[in-house]
């Protein structure tokens, strides 16, 4: 592990997070009053969604790398595709305004915060594709290092919807979008040269 490691880990979990950071401003803001404790819960249900999901796709690219050992050298050309795919449609949800996740909530119930979970994390689960080549200890720091940042994102975004409502939600997922695209561009390129 190394200083480019934990730079691409921290730079996927910033543009993952996008999507549940603008969900949280949009909580925030229909939850004015919500306490310290219920933001810290709603956080790290995001936090464990985005740490989870890029584990699962690690377990299931990973075993398939090892039964077909040919497949390594289509990963950065996945990882490409996908998170460009996945990058481009963030940053024109972002410049549309239309994000379908941060549409408001009129109250959050336990069903409602876990489909956010899996809407806002759902993309996360082709990360692992990204992080195929990694061992299982280097895996889990990444998707941990993922999860952390979520959970401090999704917190900052809770505060920021009970102050300021949801003007940033697109911003963010226009910045989220370029993050993931540029991961994408320097995984292919690392990989595949």
């Amino acid at each position: 592990m190394n200083y480019v490691f934990f730079l691409n880990s921290a730079m996927l979990g910033i543009g993952l997070a996008m999507d549940a950071f603008s969900v949280s401003c949009a909580n925030g803001l229909n939850e004015p009053e919500m306490k310290l404790r219920r933001m810290s819960f709603i956080a790290g249900v995001y936090a464990l969604f985005q740490f989870g999901m890029p584990m699962i796709g690690w377990i299931c690219v990973h075993s398939i790398t090892e039964y077909f050992t040919a497949f390594q050298k289509f990963i950065p050309w996945i990882a490409l595709v996908l998170l460009l795919y996945i990058g481009g449609k963030m940053l024109v949800d972002g410049i549309r305004g239309g994000d379908v996740e941060s549409e408001e909530v009129k109250k959050l119930t336990f069903t409602a915060l876990m489909i956010q979970g899996v809407a806002t994390s759902i993309d996360a689960l082709s990360v692992g594709f990204t992080i195929a080549g990694y061992n299982l200890v280097m895996a889990i720091v990444s998707c941990l290092v993922i999860g952390i940042e979520t959970f401090f994102i999704c917190l900052g975004g809770l505060l920021i919807g009970k102050k300021v409502g949801t003007k940033l939600a697109g911003k963010a997922s226009i910045l989220g979008g370029i993050i993931l695209i540029a991961i994408g561009i320097e995984i292919f390129v690392s990989g595949a040269f």
